[in-house]
């Protein structure tokens, strides 16, 4: 992405590190955790290869194709499970931001640097939303969570809602920022 290259490797370390995490909610004991976890970590290992500093060096136009294509595909994958849930607020989330990584990668691919202001400007009110919505749910949720309920077992690192929370946020921010150097 453009933009001062300071910034674009703090991009890039909060993408990979919250890609690692959901990974590791891959191993969730929590059903909804795993299923979700696997698109996450591919949307932040993506928005981290994205965010390299064009000064470092500049991928060529093939890989944007590339991003392309497997963005567009998460699109679909985010559609099917959408369908499949008959709603789900957060399977339209993933469907929003695998439709935002798509067309950040075109935009890339046809060498403009610059998208559609009325489509990057509805993304960035849109993303803007969800983290300041997402962030308030936060704030209750960490100090809520300090011992399992009924003596059980502590939840393990896949299981917390308030990391997997935070890992949402985490990439929301990400995706504002890559659309502000659009």
């Amino acid at each position: 992405m453009h933009g001062p290259e300071s910034s674009g490797w703090l991009l890039v370390a909060l993408c990979a590190g919250t890609g690692a995490y959901c990974l590791v909610r891959m191993r969730s004991r929590i059903e909804e955790q795993r299923r979700t976890a696997g698109g996450e970590a591919l949307m932040g290992f993506g928005m981290a290869a994205m965010a390299v500093p064009a000064a470092v060096t500049a991928p060529p136009r093939w890989a944007w194709a590339l991003y392309t294509v497997v963005f567009g595909a998460a699109a679909v994958r985010a559609l099917w499970a959408l369908r499949a849930a008959r709603g789900g607020g957060h399977h339209l989330h993933h469907l929003v931001g695998a439709c935002a990584m798509v067309y950040m990668a075109a935009v890339m691919a046809g060498g403009t640097h610059s998208g559609v202001p009325v489509l990057t400007g509805a993304l960035l009110v849109y993303f803007t939303a969800y983290v300041l919505r997402t962030g308030a749910r936060l704030v209750p949720v960490a100090a809520a969570t300090v011992a399992p309920a009924g003596g059980g077992r502590p939840p393990g690192w896949g299981d917390r809602a308030e990391l997997a929370g935070a890992c949402r946020l985490s990439m929301g921010m990400g995706m504002l920022a890559m659309l502000l150097t659009m």
